[in-house]
């Protein structure tokens, strides 16, 4: 039936209700709104109901209108739905959902428009922030600018704009963190396993240290960042993650990076700049955490627990299981997400299920890392691969029932896919994620796919970060070993190339000693 056919209260169902007269014969209803306009006394006693009925109106041609919003978008726009209606009353979209309140002679506007997700027709009163998220959408304004102009955080108005996002008014065009189409897919098929919404760098501020581990796979000397250096890299950073659409996080560490002489100067740097921030440190006091927590919450706060207390103490040092046991009871007193991670060794595999007992209710999540046979690690003997799977059985069968439990390693995917269970992320979210959705860069300027073992990339000091991402280096790392490609679950795999480098393997031809994808007995490390 053609809109000019339709009944007024199909139309405008609200306004035909609380109409003091009977309105028939209208030769185009959506003439309504302007008769309501210049005839009040066909209003009466609701002089609001010309603005309510172009309010209905536009809904109803919204309803009505095939959808103009794009599947994608290229760069940041304004929902091409949205409608601004200059409006005399306030309260109406709080009114069209409930007559028994009461709109207000107030002069404002009304943004109707369809939300991006569902197609669900929205009607609200614009805030300031939202007419403000427009305006810097339509005229193209930079957030730093206008951060400098009205003396606030760039991360404030990066807010502003992403809160625009979330409520629909724009629309943000996808994450460009992809996996390429060369990347195999083997059978997983879900497209946000091969996209990523988030880029971290892990940040290492400094080679200092309070401990000296056992297994450190580090301990040259670096030239330290400066304040000036940290803060170029916090806006190439900020400029990297803005232009691929992604959110940003700063994983701060070390060494130790609270003792980085500059920390609270760049945490807040980061803060600043809208970037999430976490830090993988060592139990510090608790003024130092609470500095932190004035700047902001961090995502998570790590700490390494290496086994039971006295082979945790004789890799980490005496005293550190007492110091970090308390430690985790500060976080959780302070409400900051904590985590433990283990490095397993051949060592401290039989102490894992019990330690990781002893740690529920105390920890928010638990993991462990394969040892990396590299720096004073390569002294440590790894775990053996023989038996990893059943290892790694007994972790996953006792996680069922302690949710605290993380199942970060890889080739849980390779177990889980045997048992026909739901696939996890894996390490990174996908899979192995050296290159792909984080970078490690270390206090010289050295940008590594992954801090576990050498694998330079290129140095942030004399090249940009999206140089070094796009760099043929970077994508080595990403494509992963070549006996990985034609695996099923290589998207939430491809093993642990720092791993398979501490074993003597070529990390871009050979697959994952650990991996038990065919029988057979794993290699033992070749040592040189």
């Amino acid at each position: 039936m053609p809109q000019d056919q339709r009944p007024l209260s199909t139309i405008y169902p609200v306004c035909h209700r609380l109409l003091p007269v009977a309105l028939t014969g209208l030769d185009n209803p959506e003439t309504l709104p302007q008769i309501l306009a210049d005839h009040p006394e066909l209003i009466g006693r609701t002089p609001f109901l010309a603005d309510l009925a172009r309010i209905e109106s536009v809904c109803f041609q919204l309803h009505q209108r095939p959808s103009l919003i794009p599947a994608s978008v290229t760069t940041c726009t304004i929902n091409p739905t949205l409608e601004l209606i200059e409006v005399q009353w306030g309260r109406l979209p709080e009114f069209l959902g409930d007559q028994s309140l009461s709109p207000e002679p107030e002069p404002g506007m009304v943004l109707v428009y369809k939300h991006p997700h569902d197609h669900s027709v929205q009607i609200r009163t614009p805030g300031q922030d939202d007419l403000l998220a427009l305006k810097i959408i339509s005229e193209h304004l930079d957030s730093r600018i206008l951060a400098a102009e009205h003396q606030v955080t760039p991360g404030q108005i990066d807010d502003i704009v992403y809160r625009g996002i979330q409520q629909g008014l724009l629309l943000a065009p996808p994450s460009t963190i992809c996996r390429g189409p060369e990347f195999p897919h083997g059978t997983v098929t879900e497209p946000e396993r091969f996209s990523a919404p988030t880029f971290t760098l892990q940040w290492h501020l400094t080679q200092t240290c309070d401990l000296h581990c056992r297994h450190c796979y580090d301990r040259s000397q670096r030239t330290e960042v400066s304040l000036d250096q940290g803060l170029r890299v916090l806006d190439d950073l900020y400029d990297f993650c803005r232009a691929r659409h992604v959110f940003t996080q700063v994983s701060f560490t070390g060494g130790n990076p609270l003792l980085h002489p500059h920390f609270n100067e760049l945490y807040q740097a980061a803060a600043d700049r809208g970037f999430m921030t976490a830090i993988l440190g060592n139990p510090m006091p608790r003024a130092q955490i609470e500095e932190i927590l004035a700047i902001q919450k961090p995502v998570f706060y790590q700490v390494s627990l290496e086994g039971l207390e006295t082979h945790n103490n004789y890799i980490r040092g005496s005293g550190h299981f007492k110091r970090t046991l308390a430690f985790l009871e500060l976080l959780k007193e302070l409400q900051i997400y904590s985590m433990v991670m283990l490095t397993l060794t051949r060592a401290n595999q039989g102490m894992v299920l019990e330690l990781a007992g002893h740690l529920r209710g105390l920890v928010d999540r638990f993991t462990f890392n394969r040892l990396a046979m590299v720096g004073e690690g390569a002294a440590l003997a790894s775990a053996p691969t023989d038996d990893f799977s059943d290892f790694l059985e007994q972790y996953q069968e006792m996680a069922q029932s302690n949710p605290h439990m993380g199942l970060k390693d890889n080739l849980f995917n390779l177990l889980r896919s045997r048992q026909g269970l739901e696939l996890t992320g894996g390490c990174a979210g996908y899979g192995c994620g050296a290159a792909f959705n984080f970078v490690s860069l270390l206090p010289d300027g050295e940008v590594h796919a992954c801090r576990k073992f050498p694998s330079p990339m290129g140095n942030i000091f004399r090249e940009n970060l999206a140089e070094i991402y796009d760099g043929p280096q970077a994508e080595r790392y990403r494509s992963g070993p070549d006996e990985c490609h034609d695996c099923d679950i290589r998207p939430l795999c491809g093993g642990c190339l720092a791993v398979s480098h501490g074993f003597g393997l070529d990390v871009f031809k050979k697959r994952d000693p650990y991996c038990f994808k065919d029988t057979g007995i794993c290699p033992e490390p070749i040592r040189t």
